[in-house]
């Protein structure tokens, strides 16, 4: 380690700053929001398709930021964009019908049903196909956002319960 960094860490509290973020993801908590609108998101056009974001990891303003939520539209006979990615993701099909592409293998679906994308080390290539030509398919797509999932308060909450003596000492000296 460089002796400069060395320094610059010695002049920093990393433990008071651990406790700042805790404070900063509580105070955002109790001011998010607690219900998202379908009718107040925009319809986004990306290289996935079309998504209306509920959930995203630079949505701050929302109670829990913990998972990743979008809906996902397909035109009739189009497709969304090929992705490889971890996996881990539920999709539940709201409108349509069609087939998901993953490692190559289809998987059709309709209204109604539940979609597994495993989650795989690896990753998995996934692709959404609408097979009518009248109707728009529809999903809800959700996954961790392990950008946040674990949080300072890491599900049980984050206290100081007893402060070391060395602390108080300093504190009270």
């Amino acid at each position: 380690m460089s002796e400069e960094r060395m320094k610059k860490l010695a002049e920093r509290n990393l433990w008071g700053e651990f406790i700042d973020i805790r404070d900063e993801q509580r105070g955002r908590m109790k001011k998010g929001l607690q219900v998202v609108k379908e009718k107040e998101l925009p319809l986004e056009t990306n290289q996935m398709g079309q998504m209306r974001w509920y959930m995203h990891p630079n949505i701050k303003d929302l109670v829990v930021n913990m998972m990743m939520v979008y809906q996902q539209e397909i035109l009739p006979g189009s497709r969304s964009g090929r992705v490889k990615f971890q996996g881990g993701q539920i999709i539940m099909i709201l409108d349509g019908e069609g087939y998901t592409s993953i490692d190559g293998v289809k998987h059709v679906w309709k209204k109604g049903d539940v979609l597994n994308l495993p989650l795989r080390d690896e990753g998995i290539i996934v692709q959404h196909f609408n097979t009518s030509t009248t109707e728009t398919a529809k999903f809800l797509a959700v996954e961790p956002n392990w950008f946040e999932c674990t949080s300072v308060d890491r599900g049980c909450g984050f206290e100081v319960l007893e402060e070391a003596p060395e602390h108080r000492a300093q504190k009270n000296g």
